[in-house]
């Protein structure tokens, strides 16, 4: 005796008739927070989401003048559908432009995160720094505009990186990075110093000990003038 097919059976078969294009339509209409949950269903959808025709559409159907041709030069590759998608949509959620979604913006803040979250420490923060000014220079923007879109992009990625071993070390490195004099807008700003210090003080206090704590107190002294007491208080 047979066993008469589930409504799930069916709903599965009728997915597998569908081509791929299809799948595509419906896919995209799937809120991506379940992306990754959905390509796990099967080997097929899987292969989807990792191919390129997906994420062009995506683009597209979300950033209908993402398929405008642009002038990108520069030392940051904007890559493909798939990274652009990223690009588009940190640039939407990350950082606030008046409703101005700029693609650049989004590519820089993936750059700088993935450079600073290697398993080994990255390059020093003023090579990856000057990376991000030629970037934003080489796409037209202003010496002032590159300054501050490099510093709105360093502070966004230090609020957003895990709170881990790997985040402390690289924060205390950052810290203790000798001073060296750049002209602007290739110096850091202030601000993005100040937070570093700040993340360590306030979010990482329990990982020092007792010699690294007063040395990087030392290093906090002699970049600022005035330093907050709750920083104090080893």
């Amino acid at each position: 005796m047979t066993e008469e097919p589930t409504d799930i059976d069916s709903a599965d078969n009728v997915f597998e008739k569908l081509p791929d294009h299809l799948l595509i339509e419906i896919f995209i209409r799937v809120p991506i927070s379940e992306w990754a949950q959905v390509s796990c269903v099967k080997m097929r959808w899987a292969k989807l989401f990792q191919g390129e025709c997906l994420w062009q559409t995506a683009l597209l159907r979300t950033w209908p003048t993402a398929g405008q041709a642009k002038r990108w030069p520069g030392p940051i590759r904007q890559g493909l559908s798939r990274r652009r998608y990223a690009a588009l949509y940190v640039s939407k959620h990350i950082f606030a432009f008046d409703d101005d979604i700029d693609e650049l913006v989004g590519h820089t803040y993936l750059f700088l995160k993935e450079q600073l979250e290697l398993p080994t420490m990255p390059p020093p923060s003023g090579i990856l720094h000057g990376t991000i000014i030629d970037q934003f220079i080489a796409c037209g923007k202003s010496r002032d505009k590159a300054h501050e879109l490099a510093s709105q992009i360093w502070l966004a990625v230090i609020n957003n990186l895990e709170e881990n071993e790997h985040t402390f070390l690289l924060l205390k490195r950052l810290a203790q990075e000798g001073d060296v004099f750049l002209p602007y807008p290739y110096s850091r700003s202030h601000r993005v110093q100040w937070r570093v210090f700040e993340k360590l003080f306030t979010d990482f206090r329990d990982c020092f000990n007792h010699v690294d704590y007063y040395d990087v107190l030392a290093y906090a002294k002699n970049k600022f003038q005035l330093i907050p007491s709750a920083w104090l208080g080893y």
